[in-house]
This record gives structure tokens, sequence and C-alpha cells, in this order.
């Protein structure tokens, strides 16, 4: 095969538009549907999140190339050549090449252009965390689309009818939904056994930026992938019944090798990548490496924070800011608190859109009534707790002030919740409204939502 032939492929066959759909697809799912968001795991913010976005596309784009695949297969029957392509002196292998090689250079080629776009987010943003995880990532994408439009090639070469590229396209989305993962967990989980779900080309959007793929989920899916490639391309070549039956043993033995490397269990598949997690400090204010680049605007405010805390509380007052590591549960999950330590997330919108003075009042609330649930753009989790912590910020500040600060302006009853609460707290003398703190932050850090409610509504006096 030459440059030439190849060159007429992309210019007469189906590969552009299969490519073309890819891209655009793609480009609409991340734009119209995803779009760019406040999240730290959102797509424009980090190597690996984007990585896994881009890929979580697959889902749907997949399917696309398998059926755009098979429609390209078809191609001999259309135009009543395939008898006399069967007496060309050429090896069929020869033949079929060129129109696989150029179904495998758009689709590559689109996805890679994908990936760029949202490189190039990344690139502008302000993260300086740049792991080499995300590229296996990508590269395996790039894998299942190629293997996915030749076994759509192939197939079509066997089963040459109108039908065959809407019923693989059919069947290969039934597998992808059958296969689909949600993250509704900490851990992506789904139906279907988690050692067959790694047999899907695409993988769950992510919900927290932490996490990464194992390297063994990167070497089962290559070699399943690998085996599918070549039983798509050997079924486009085979010119007998018998080789095409040979031409399956590929399939199966990438299937047989991946089911042994592909581990087990959700919490081998996504695992928390080590040096993104790694503290860096600023004396008592530490923030993960993924998140270096925010620690000169967040120690000065950590710092004045746990000031506060200390003439607040006294031998008490927690002596350290640190960011959190540990996964989220999800909807509503509980937090691991520490009576030393304000732990904080950069996914929580109070501590995402707080600013200036209003970033050490909530580090300030956050070490006074921690929340006990977690509290980010997904999950949800506001409520009392920002009632808590506006009131326990303002009686150790001086100055008292609504919620708007939190971002949640809005939420029914919060305003005249907290100001109430604000007037009860006032009106006690010094040694009450310290006894009266102190009774909340137990509750808050207990998780007792009785004991809590009842200090901030009074009944507890």
């Amino acid at each position: 095969m030459n440059l030439r032939v190849l060159r007429t492929e992309l210019k007469r066959s189906v590969a552009p538009w299969a490519g073309l759909t890819v891209l655009v697809t793609g480009l609409l799912f991340l734009y119209l549907i995803l779009g760019p968001g406040e999240s730290t795991a959102d797509w424009t913010a980090q190597w690996t999140t984007m990585a896994l976005t881009v890929r979580g596309l697959l889902y749907y784009m997949w399917p696309v190339a398998v059926g755009l695949g098979a429609l390209q297969g078809l191609r001999d029957s259309r135009s009543r050549v395939t008898e006399l392509m069967a007496t060309v002196p050429r090896p069929a292998w020869q033949r079929a090449a060129a129109p696989a090689a150029a179904s495998v250079l758009a689709l590559a080629s689109a996805f890679l252009l994908l990936t760029a776009t949202g490189a190039a987010h990344v690139l502008l943003g302000e993260t300086i965390y740049v792991p080499l995880g995300w590229l296996p990532i990508v590269l395996v994408a790039v894998l299942a689309l190629a293997a996915g439009a030749l076994l759509g090639m192939g197939v079509a070469s066997v089963l040459p009818s109108v039908l065959t590229p809407p019923l693989t396209a059919v069947a290969a989305f039934v597998m992808t939904v059958l296969l689909q993962q949600s993250v509704d967990a900490a851990l992506p989980t789904g139906n279907a056994p988690n050692v067959l779900a790694q047999l899907a080309p695409a993988v769950a959007l992510p919900r927290e930026e932490l996490l990464t793929l194992a390297s063994s989920v990167h070497l089962g899916q290559t070699l399943w992938l690998l085996g599918m490639l070549a039983t798509g391309f050997a079924l486009l070549a085979a010119a007998s019944a018998r080789a095409r039956l040979l031409a399956l043993a590929p399939v199966l033995a990438g299937a047989v090798l991946a089911l042994l490397v592909l581990p087990a269990e959700t919490r081998d598949t996504y695992v928390v990548d080590e040096a993104a997690v790694e503290l860096v400090c600023d004396g008592p204010v530490c923030v993960t490496e993924m998140h270096r680049d925010r620690l000169a605007a967040l120690a000065p405010h950590g710092k004045e924070a746990l000031r506060v805390l200390r003439e607040a509380l006294g031998e008490e007052a927690p002596d350290a800011v640190r960011e959190e590591t540990t996964l989220r549960k999800g909807f509503m999950g509980s937090r691991e608190l520490s009576e030393t330590t304000v732990l904080f997330d950069f996914d929580d919108p109070v501590i995402a859109r707080a600013e200036g003075d209003q970033l050490t009042r909530a580090l300030v609330g956050q070490g006074l009534a921690p929340n006990c649930t977690e509290r980010s753009s997904w999950t949800g989790g506001f409520g009392m707790k920002e009632t808590a912590q506006s009131v326990t910020a303002a009686w150790a500040l001086g100055d008292f002030q609504p919620m708007d600060w939190a971002g949640v302006d809005g939420l029914p009853g919060e305003r005249e919740d907290a100001e109430a609460a604000w007037d009860r707290l006032t009106e006690l003398p010094p040694a009450e409204q310290r006894a009266w703190v102190t009774d909340l932050r137990t509750a808050m850090l207990a998780c007792d939502i009785k004991d809590r409610r009842g200090v901030l509504t009074g009944e507890a006096f």
C-alpha cells in the first residue's frame, strides 16, 4: 500500500466521515452537555480528569465507529465487485490494508484532535501538576476506536447486508450500556461484574480528581482490543469459511488473556494517584501536590484562621489546615473529621467561591463547625451546617455575615435561621457563648444531628 492509494481511500471512502462524526459528536458532548464547570474533577481542570472524560465519551462514540466501519466493509458488495476482487492475484490482506488504514487514521486523528481540545483547556488553566498517567488512557481509547471500526468492517464483509451496519452499531451500544459503570459511590460501580465491565472501551466519567486507572487495566484492555483488531482485519481479508473461523481466534485469545490480567475488584481498577496526593505544606497549611498552585493563595488565610481558632478555643483549637485526600463516598457521604486539623476540599463550593477574608471566614467556620457529610458541586450536602458555620465563624471573628459568602444563598429559611441563632448567641454571657460554640462543635464532630439542631434552635439551653 502506497500513499497514493491511502490518499484515495481518505477522499472517496466512508473513513473521513467516520472521523468527522466522532470529532463533532465528542465536541458537542464536551461543550453542550458536559460543559466547562467549577468542579475540581472537571475535564478542563486536570490532565487525568480530561483524559478520563474524553475516554468516557466512547460509550456513545464507539458504537458509531463500529457502525460506520461496517458501512465501509459493505463497499465491495454494494459495488458488486466481490467476485472480481477474488480473482485478483494480489493477496486479500493487501487489498484490505488500504481501507483499514484509512479508517484507523481518520478515527485516530479525530480522537486525538478531541483530546487536544481538552488539553488546550488544561494548559490554559492554573494547574502545574502534569502526570504521565493520562497518556495510556488516551492511547487505549484510540486503539478501541480502531479495533471497533475494523471489527465492523470484518463483520460486514462476512455478512454483506444493508442491515449489518445498524445492527452492529446497536449491538455495540447495547454492550456499552450493559457494561457501563456509574459514579454514585466512591468508586465507579455497575450491574456487570467489574472484570467484565472493563471489557467496555469506555470508562466512567470522573467525579473524583485523585482517581486514575491502574496499569493492569491498561494492559488487560490493550490485549483485548488488539485481539479484536486482529479479528476484524482477519475477517476483512478472509477468503474462505475456514479462514473466517480461524479469524475468531485472536479476539477469543485476547478476551481470555484480558480476563486473566484485569483486576476483579473496583478498588484495584480505579486507584488513587499516589503522586497527586502527596502533601505540600507552607507551615501548618498543606495541600496536595495536584493543587500546589493554590498553596500560595491559601496559606495566609489558613494561618490566620488557625490564629483566630486559637483565640476562640484555646488549647482545644486545631493546629493545622489540610486538604482532604480521602475519596468522596457519594451523595451525602460521611467525612472523616479531626479535632486537631481543619480539613477542607477545593470542590466544596463554600471553599471554592470564597476569596480574601471570606476564605479565612470559611476556614474558621470549618474549624468550629465542620460538616460531617460531604459537600461538593455534585454530591450536594447543603443544609443546617452552613448556618452553624456562619454563626460560629461570626462569633470568632466578631461580626456576623449572612450566608451569601457560601455561594448557596437562597436555601429556604437559611438567612432567617442564621440570624435567629446569632441573636440567641449574642444574648448569652461570654462564658455561655463559648459553651454554646463548644457544644455545637462537639455535636458537629460527632455528626449528632439532634444535638446540633438543639444548640442552634436554643433547645439545648
